[in-house]
């Protein structure tokens, strides 16, 4: 069942949060020549990109990796029948387990036909030359969002304006600037409605075979505009601290975040029917919250909402990182870059236990001046403390990229990588994408939807991708999964042992090595770390899935 339980005190590590999965009970953009050079021997090798559609040989596999199953290779045979079977394809990856989605938006992920709905509902009016949603009455120039339930075309309108449905650069507008302005659009239904974005977000995620999910949202946005305004900025980052944290002027703000979430709980609940005979497939996820930081915004904002978030993320576990948000060509954005990154050195400085995970490098050649594609994913790493990237589309243009990918690789900083959006926004795909690259050197790499209600896709859609596009076999899709949990923002040890320099080989930790994750109910000693760790926890429960996968897709083919 679906828990939010509501976080006082002191944190308590052992206490995460969870919408109870079930898991205890078991209890290459323009690659230069010198990225051509073979890895430093301490990262993992992983295959180029192959021709589309082609397989992998298993031998390109990371060499910490161990060598593919019989069942996994009779999977990997089983896959390649269906190559030119679409509809068979998509019911293979829609049934795979994939792991979490690390990198998700919530505003941006919910469905558009339930915003719409939504909109009509709370009687609304939508803008007939924006198509932006407002609060009644309805003037001239709008149109009450309920008649889109009866008029086909004028859905059609807002359902083209607040998402990629449909979307053709012949009309003059690059994919860039109609994707980011649709949050906009629909800004004020996403604002008034985060449980049930939330319920229809983890439903849709289950319903894929996942089994967790880290969703972006902004919170108590209204006080910390306020206090940032109040405060003003300093450039000694210590005084502005202080000054924001002086009569518990910051902790009001978790108190109000923590608030915040207790409602959009109870209307999780609700919307989710998680307190019913028949709960939704969501009541069974395990939710954690990222705190977005609005990189347009003005430096005192910018470091309030950071502050904000890691504070968070050490007091309440419902929230458990930062990130910061906006598009990264946006002015702000541009010229604020390297403040924002000594703004997250000092604050880790005070909050360490707080994780950060960036957007960095969603740039491409033309969108901004090139020097500003040679230092985002460096500083986000180096200065920023990143734990996770998102997108790092322009690796291959950073200063020193063979450097940074190696240091990425020996730290295990994952790249959330979300093909759809990167090919909607930045117009970049196959060969010019750097996913083949991360991987030839060692750097983990995690498959993630970013908007996929704006997208108009899923998760399901982006390993497709990924194994049509690169020619992945089962086994590398299936490390893709693994990978999501090992990078994900959740407490205890992983099901999984360590070879050292923090590479994964996939085999079970040795509490439970000599168990199998496949319908069994494990011996006492796996029984306990189970219990105590949920990450492991989450991962023994995917592993059974993938279990449950294989026998039905071999048992099929009989």
């Amino acid at each position: 069942m679906i828990t939010f339980p509501r976080h006082r005190g002191r944190p308590r590590r052992s206490a995460p949060l969870v919408l109870d999965a079930g898991a205890l009970a078991v209890l290459s953009l323009l690659p230069s020549s010198a990225l051509a050079a073979p890895p430093a021997p301490e990262a993992a090798a992983a295959p180029g990109p192959a021709a589309p559609g082609a397989p992998a040989a298993d031998a390109a596999l990371p060499r910490t990796a161990a060598a593919p199953t019989g069942a996994e290779r009779r999977v990997s045979a089983h896959l390649d029948g269906l190559r030119k079977r679409p509809a068979a394809l998509r019911a293979f990856f829609r049934d795979l387990p994939k792991g979490g989605d690390l990198h998700n938006h919530l505003s941006g992920a919910a469905s558009t036909e339930l915003l719409i709905k939504l909109a009509g509902n709370d009687g609304l009016c939508i803008g007939t030359k924006t198509m932006t949603a407002r609060p009644a009455p309805c003037g001239p120039g709008t149109r009450p969002a309920a008649q889109a339930r009866k008029d086909r075309s004028f859905h059609r309108q807002i359902l083209r304006a607040w998402s990629m449905q449909d979307f053709s650069s012949a009309s003059g507008e690059s994919g860039h600037d109609h994707f980011f302005p649709a949050f906009g659009k629909f800004g004020e239904v996403s604002r008034r409605h985060g449980g049930e974005l939330l319920a229809d977000v983890a439903n849709t995620a289950a319903r894929q075979n996942q089994f967790y999910l880290e969703t972006m949202l902004t919170p108590a946005s209204g006080g910390s505009k306020k206090l940032a305004e109040q405060v003003g900025y300093h450039a000694d980052l210590r005084l502005m601290h202080q000054l924001l944290t002086a009569g518990g002027k910051l902790d009001k703000l978790v108190r109000d975040a923590g608030r915040e979430a207790d409602k959009g709980t109870a209307d999780f609940r609700k919307a989710a029917r998680c307190d019913t005979a028949r709960p939704a497939l969501g009541c069974r996820m395990t939710v954690r919250f990222i705190s977005q930081v609005s990189r347009g915004s003005s430096s005192e904002r910018v470091f309030t909402q950071m502050a904000l978030a890691m504070r968070l993320a050490e007091r309440d576990h419902r929230y458990v990182a930062v990130n910061l948000v906006q598009p990264e060509d946006e002015r702000n954005a541009l010229r604020n870059y390297r403040l924002h990154m000594r703004m997250l050195d000092y604050l880790h400085g005070v909050y360490p236990r707080a994780h950060i995970t960036l957007h960095a490098g969603e740039l491409v050649p033309g969108l901004v001046k090139p020097e500003e594609l040679r230092f985002h994913i460096n500083k986000a790493v180096r200065t920023g403390h990143a734990e996770r990237i998102g997108h790092g589309v322009d690796v291959a243009h950073e200063d020193g990229a063979p450097a940074l990918l190696r240091t990425m690789a020996r730290r295990g900083i994952a790249v959330e990588v979300p093909f759809t959006s990167s090919r909607q926004i930045l117009g970049v795909s196959g060969a010019e994408h750097p996913f083949p690259l991360y991987r030839r050197y060692g750097v983990p790499v995690v498959l993630a939807t970013d908007d996929p209600g704006i997208s108009r896709s899923d998760i399901s859609a982006e390993y497709r991708y990924a194994s049509g596009t690169y020619g992945l076999r089962y086994r590398e899709l299936k490390d893709l999964a693994r990978a999501s949990m090992e990078h994900a923002f959740l407490p205890g040890r992983s099901l999984w042992g360590d070879q050292g320099h923090g590479k994964r080989a996939y085999e079970l930790a040795r509490p439970c090595r000599m168990e199998r994750p496949d319908g069994h109910r494990p011996r006492a000693a796996c029984t306990r770390f189970l219990a105590k760790n949920l990450k492991a926890a989450l991962e023994w429960r995917q592993e059974a899935a993938f279990a449950g996968f294989e026998h039905r897709v071999l048992h099929a083919r009989r």
